[in-house]
């Protein structure tokens, strides 16, 4: 099960200051792809470094801005520290000890806006009415929290039509041949939890006693009725 969205590590400076990278912001991530397209151009190592410097340049924009010019990047870091800066801040993967040109590792680690379509992911998020503008959100949102919002949003969006659906009997999982991966951990909970009629921890008879609790169906009462009679 992942329990992160993203990778992150930490570089030093010559003088020891310690930054902490994250994936770039959308904002930033723009201008570091336009960069990185000048490495395809590159005749050889030499070239393809420099390319890559620049690139690391525009991520100090993030992570250091006192840092703005190549000579700068060159003062500051070695060039290990500079492959460690293109990994985390825009999945440029290149090993120091790897006899593969610089040039062909780089170009193909898959770092490329042609991938995918960043204006739709983009405004199927903005329909969540958080940002102001598409600026405020490339400026607040990296590529890997922009996609693991849009997944949850997606998946949100299916659970509610599952549920209508339900209510009409039909098996929206069924009809669409995706199924439920249930996590053997809740299976076993929602069994104990309903007297081992439940294995489905979304069953509505495993909310009972403590798991009610936690649900909000009471203070550990789990679901009743009264009889009217």
């Amino acid at each position: 099960m992942a329990t992160k969205i993203y990778e992150t590590a930490y570089v030093h400076l010559i003088d020891e200051t310690e930054l902490y990278l994250t994936p770039l912001k959308i904002k930033y991530l723009r201008e570091f792809m336009e960069a990185f397209e000048n490495i395809k151009s590159a005749n050889n190592d030499e070239d393809a470094i420099i390319a890559l410097v620049e690139c690391a340049r525009v991520a100090m924009k993030q992570y250091y801005p006192q840092i703005r010019t190549i000579e700068d990047v060159e003062d500051n870091f070695d060039l290990q520290s500079i492959y460690t800066i293109l990994d985390i801040a825009g999945g440029i993967k290149i090993k120091d000890s790897s006899e593969e040109p610089v040039k062909e590792q780089a170009v193909e680690s898959g770092a490329s806006w042609e991938t995918f379509d960043l204006v739709s992911l983009e405004s199927e998020v903005f329909l969540l009415g958080i940002w102001k503008d598409y600026e405020e959100l490339e400026s607040c949102l990296s590529l890997p929290e922009l996609t693991e919002i849009l997944n949850t949003k997606r998946d949100i969006d299916y659970n509610e039509k599952k549920f209508l659906a339900a209510m009409q009997g039909v098996d929206l999982d069924k009809q669409t041949g995706k199924e439920d991966e249930i996590d053997p951990w809740e299976a076993m909970k929602a069994r104990v939890f309903s007297g081992g009629n439940a294995t489905d921890p979304n069953d509505i008879v495993s909310l009972q006693g403590v798991n009610a609790a936690r649900a909000g169906f009471g203070i550990g009462n789990g679901l009743t009725y009264e009889s009217w009679d």
